[in-house]
């Protein structure tokens, strides 16, 4: 008979788990070989696992560790985790002169000192920005070949500030949607559930973050696009006030509403990535108006105890009145409270006629078409000129299509559609900056997404990407807490027009009050550069034996029962099940009985893992009678 393998994941994906159990190499990543003219450090013992930027400054200062190995061992978890393992599909490309630029780099501290706290820092940056070393793609196979002879403008910052680029990251295609999907590389998984998005469109860069692949990473945002994979994956993203960074060399999805920022593990690194990268950029009028406006830095801007006495708006129009949005809702009611304990003045907040205003403010439809045309037409040797060729060319993804096209149909920039949408901006940004003054409010606070990610292949819905985006005021994702199956849920705290330093003064005071932190299961710490060895286990009732192995980074147990044909036929099913053997609990998992073959493979769930961390699973054994006659208790050892 045949296995039956309960999972949603594709066969591809337990092939690889077992190419890695058998010890196979693949080259990495992307689909192309890395190339670098050093040979890799050897000197990998360091141990940056939830390091801070801090951290890593301190041990390059303090002679633990180098640049050179540091992008080594980032390298190294990415090998073993972004295309094998889990298949998280976060790394669109890796920077090919990685190396060479961090011996440049380690070289430069020995005779001449740290430029500054990125200084030998790997970071990663999303692959609508333009990178001398790599590709720019945008998600789509229709820009495979597109590779501008230059850097961003926030790319050229970074490189400045002594930050190693590392790669790029995938990215939902041409930014055109919030859940990482695309026909340049298929689908990116949260890494805190393979079954589910990273949110987007910046959702690479949120699940390579979250699975400790750099110290940081730069997205942008036309509508939520950090701050939801920021909410999925357990981190803070900032969309700054329009203007507070440069869009030059950032491919466009709308010229209205773009902008480019960090998400990062902690508000720390996420103000050290923005004194990095902020400020007016000649070639970019739009930021203009942060000229005067940018703190010498928000590192050290950052103030201890701001959330006591801190006035924050809870927009309730902004929380979902569906029974999907109850759990986010709840999760964030509970976050609250604690705020409030800890000192903040939490209180309820309404602005007359704001679902209105918000109703057809987008201007993604009105730009893109008429953005992505010119900015292909000013560039060279552009392998598609307009989303029409595009279109014509099947050059997509289909999760895209409808999308595309009704993007595509749009005649002209200067439409009605546009004007309304102009002005109820204005009039968006107004109420909300009334609600901030009128109440002596530091931030508006809301769920960043009403619901938890979705599943793969279904609509993400609960986006409240609109009110910082439409209005240009800034806007701070942080964690909120965890569903009950382990998924991460974020709030966006907006506040006034480049009041970015008070908002990440109040996040670090949520980030200390909450500490919710935390790394998600399917990239553990490497063991001489490779993922830990799966885990094993047995459990016997007569001569019937239930052999187990665990894979922690694809949360799958495979399992075979063997014996003789005799004994395994007077057993009547058995299970995974909770509780110990003097206090049994529910089953969860069966794994023999009518119909099923003595071998399969079972996804642990969240609570599973839970369980079996803490030694509450069994291997139960039944006669067909129901009665137990074994409760074995599921002890899994290297």
């Amino acid at each position: 008979m045949q296995t039956r393998l309960r999972s949603s994941h594709p066969p591809s994906v337990i092939l690889i788990v077992t190419c890695l159990s058998l010890g196979a190499t693949v080259s990495l990543i992307t689909g192309r070989p890395v190339q670098s003219n050093s040979t890799p450090s050897t000197g990998l013992a360091f141990d940056l696992m939830e390091k801070s930027i801090d951290d890593l400054q301190r041990a390059m200062q303090d002679k633990q560790v180098t640049s050179r190995q540091l992008v080594d061992i980032y390298l190294a978890r990415i090998e073993a985790y972004d295309k094998r393992g889990p298949s998280l599909n976060a790394v669109m490309a890796v920077n090919p002169r990685a190396r060479e630029a961090a011996d440049v780099l380690d070289n430069e501290r020995a005779t001449r000192g740290a430029r500054g706290p990125l200084h030998g820092v790997p970071v990663l940056v999303k692959d609508n920005y333009e990178t001398i070393e790599m590709p720019t793609t945008a998600g789509s196979i229709a820009l495979t070949a597109f590779h501008p002879a230059r850097d961003a403008v926030l790319v050229q910052r970074l490189k400045a500030a002594g930050a190693v680029i590392l790669g790029k990251t995938t990215m939902h295609e041409l930014a055109s949607g919030i859940v990482t999907v695309g026909s340049g590389f298929g689908q990116a998984r949260n890494p805190y559930d393979l079954d589910r998005n990273p949110g987007g469109s910046s959702g690479g860069t949120g699940a390579a973050i979250a699975a400790n692949f750099a110290a940081g990473g730069m997205g942008s945002d036309t509508c939520g696009s950090i701050r939801n994979p920021a909410a999925h994956n357990n981190l803070v993203g900032l969309r700054g006030t329009q203007g507070l960074a440069s869009r030059t060399g950032i491919v466009p999805l709308s010229s209205t509403q773009d902008i480019g920022g960090p998400i990062a593990r902690s508000i720390e690194d996420l103000a050290i990535m923005l004194d990095a990268t902020v400020g007016p950029d000649p070639a970019d009028p739009q930021t203009d108006v942060a000229t005067g406006q940018v703190p010498r830095s928000f590192r050290a801007g950052l103030t201890a105890g701001a959330l006591k006495g801190a006035r924050l708006g809870v927009l309730r129009s902004q929380f979902g009145t569906a029974g999907d949005d109850q759990e986010v809702s709840t999760i964030v009611n509970r976050s609250l409270d604690l705020l409030r304990k800890a000192g903040a003045e939490v209180t309820d907040i309404a602005i007359p006629g704001l679902e209105d205003l918000l109703r057809d403010s987008s201007m993604i439809g009105s730009d893109f078409k008429f953005d992505l045309a010119d900015y292909l037409a000013a560039a060279d040797a552009a392998p598609v000129k307009s989303l029409a060729d595009i279109l014509d060319r099947g050059l997509y993804h289909s999760a895209l299509e409808s999308t595309l096209r009704m993007r595509n149909a749009v005649a002209s920039r200067d439409t009605d559609t546009a004007r309304i949408a102009r002005n109820k901006r204005i009039a968006i940004r107004q109420a909300l900056e009334s609600a901030l003054e009128d109440n002596k409010l530091v931030a508006l606070v809301y769920p960043t997404l009403r619901r938890k990610p979705a599943r793969i292949g279904e609509a993400q819905g609960g986006s409240t990407c609109t009110l910082s985006a439409h209005s240009g005021l800034p806007a701070l994702a942080v964690p909120a807490g965890f569903s009950a199956d382990g998924l991460p849920v974020g709030i966006d705290l907006l506040g006034g027009t480049f009041k970015e330093a008070q908002l990440l003064s109040v996040g670090l005071g949520v980030q200390q009050t909450l500490g919710l932190r935390r790394p998600p299961f399917s990239t553990p710490a490497l063991v001489d550069r490779k993922p830990p060895a799966p885990t094993t286990g047995s459990a016997k009732y007569g001569d019937a034996i239930v052999s187990i192995t665990y894979d922690q980074t694809t949360s799958r147990m495979t399992y075979a029962v063997t014996g003789s044909a005799r004994n395994i036929a007077q057993l009547g099913a058995v299970w995974i099940g909770t509780g110990t053997p003097l206090k049994p609990g529910a089953l969860r998992h069966r794994l023999l009985g009518p119909g099923l073959d003595a071998n399969g493979v079972v996804l642990l769930t969240f609570r599973d893992r839970e369980d079996l961390a803490k030694a509450n699973l069994m291997v139960r054994f039944f006669l067909p009678t129901g009665r137990s006659v074994a409760d074995v208790p599921l002890t899994l050892r290297p």
